[in-house]
Formats: structure tokens, C-alpha cells, sequence
């Protein structure tokens, strides 16, 4: 609570003033229920600054990843596949039946109807160095687009870019598929959405050349989800334009539930692949 706010006082979040929190109506913009139902106030503490999205990520990216490695144990002494670079990204990959368990989509997963995987696939990865590469890409364009867009919206074009790229990839090319990649290209794609508004051109072109540059790479790599990048570029381009910045108008607490929401739904639809695929096994091996 913020000095001089009474127990029933809050800061509107559409216009910042000093404002009661059961009011029906902002009473200087006129934002309806700003205090909404009493959970703005905790709403503005979980968003606040302090709360570090990116290491939420990367610590909910590397649990899972450990996980997986728990999971099937035997995976982990296989001999990675092809040799030279092959072999690098190959190199302690969870096994196909964890990553099922976990939430990977495409493959069995979207033929069952396994709609939750969308989420809980991009909080996976098959090897070391994929998640070392795909969490360094997260902890460099992460804090950036949130001082840009806010943490809450930041969650929601992350998980939004991801979600658009798995769902690009299972309806063009259907296979199995993993990884945060699709979100990092929607987080590349709304910082370009952001130096285009403000008309920052170096931003803009040094934000277009990464782009190249990766979609390039992902073109000359076997095994790269290309449909998941460009799917994850579009969903992140067109989320963030119809997103205002943080500096225009601070979040408001729908914009913060929806964040939430995906957090719990994308923790359920782990908890649902787990159950569902263990479930699966067990029937199978009667």
C-alpha cells in the first residue's frame, strides 16, 4: 500500500489517481469498476516492476526440462543421433514418451485433440543446447518487451506467439513439435512493431535483421519447426498491434486477469498431458 492510501483506496490504473476501491466509476476517466471487486490492488503488487517474468520463464522452461529428463531416464544415456552437429543438439534430449507426458504437441498429440498442448509445448525443449539457445533469446528481448508493453502484456504476447506458432505448425505440417522458439519470434516481432509506431528506424532495421538472420538459420538446420517461427512472428505481430505501450496506458487489471489466466492454463494443460498420456500407457500395457 502506497503512503497516505487508507485500506480502501487504491491508484485507478487507467488514470492513476488517488481514487476508493469499491467505486463503481473512476470518478476522474470514468473507468468502470477500476477497483475490480477488490483484486486490482493485488493485481498492481503481482504486476508491479519487481516481478520478473523473464526468470519465470526460464526457471518454469528448466524445471520442466529436468523433469523430463526424470521422467525417462533411460533417454538420457542414448547415443545422441548423427554425428557433428547433429549429435551437439541431440545431446541429453528428454525421450519421446516424457516430452507426450509433458505437453508436446503435433503428432498423436493434435490427432487426439490434445488442444492444451499448444501451451504447454513451448515450456519444452529436446536437448541442452536447444534450451540454452532458445532461454538466451528469452533473456535478451524479454525485459526489453516488457518496459515496452508491461509484464502483463509481455506474458500474453509471449504465450499468444507460441500458441499461434504450434497451431501454424500442426495444421501445415502436423509434427511432433516443441520449444519457446515461436514465442521468442513473437516477442522479435513486437519490438518491430514498437520502433515502426515510434518510428525509431535503426531499431526497426536491426530488429529486422535478427529476424532475417534467425528465419535464415532455421532454414538451413534440419529438425527446425519453421512453420512454429513463422506462425509465432505473425501471432506476435499482430497481438502487438493491437496492443497500446506501457508509457501510453498503464495495464489495466483485465489486461493483468487474462495474464494470469494463461499462467494457470498453461500449468493445467501440463497437468492434463501428464494425466491424460500416463492414463494412455497404463491402458496399453495391461
Amino acid at each position: 500500500m502506497l503512503p497516505g492510501m487508507s485500506p480502501g483506496s487504491m491508484i485507478c490504473p487507467s488514470c492513476e489517481k488517488l481514487i476508493g476501491m469499491d467505486e463503481e466509476r473512476c470518478p476522474f476517466c470514468g473507468a468502470w469498476r477500476p477497483g475490480l471487486y477488490g483484486m486490482t490492488p493485488r493485481l498492481q503488487r503481482l504486476f508491479g516492476r519487481k516481478l520478473d517474468l523473464d526468470a519465470v520463464i526460464v526457471g518454469a522452461c528448466v524445471a520442466l526440462y529436468v523433469v523430463a529428463l526424470a521422467l525417462q531416464p533411460s533417454a538420457i544415456f542414448r547415443p545422441p543421433g548423427g554425428g557433428g552437429l547433429g549429435a551437439l543438439f541431440n545431446f541429453l534430449s528428454p525421450g519421446t514418451r516424457s516430452l507426450y507426458q509433458l505437453g508436446m504437441t503435433g503428432g498423436i498429440a493434435w490427432q487426439q485433440g490434445w488442444w492444451w498442448t499448444l501451451f504447454s509445448a513451448i515450456y519444452l525443449h529436446g536437448g541442452l543446447l536447444h534450451i540454452f539457445f532458445n532461454l538466451m533469446w528469452v533473456r535478451q528481448l524479454g525485459p526489453n518487451v516488457t518496459e515496452v508493453y508491461g509484464p502483463g502484456r509481455a506474458f500474453i504476447l509471449f504465450t499468444v506467439s507460441g500458441a499461434a506458432g504450434f497451431l501454424a505448425s500442426n495444421l501445415l505440417s502436423g509434427a511432433p513439435t516443441i520449444g519457446a522458439s515461436g514465442s521468442i519470434f513473437g516477442l522479435l516481432a513486437a519490438l518491430i512493431v514498437y520502433g515502426r509506431r515510434r518510428r525509431i528506424s535503426m531499431l526497426s532495421a536491426q530488429l529486422w535483421q535478427w529476424a532475417v538472420i534467425l528465419f535464415v538459420m532455421g532454414f538451413m538446420m534440419s529438425g527446425v519447426n519453421n512453420w512454429a517461427h513463422l506462425g509465432g512472428f505473425a501471432g506476435g505481430w499482430v497481438t502487438a498491434t493491437a496492443m497500446r505501450f506501457d508509457d501510453e496506458k498503464r495495464e489495466t487489471p483485465l489486461v493483468q486477469v487474462l495474464a494470469l489466466a494463461l499462467v494457470v492454463l498453461t500449468a493445467c494443460a501440463v497437468v492434463m498431458s501428464f494425466i491424460t498420456v500416463t492414463k494412455l500407457m497404463m491402458a496399453l500395457s495391461r
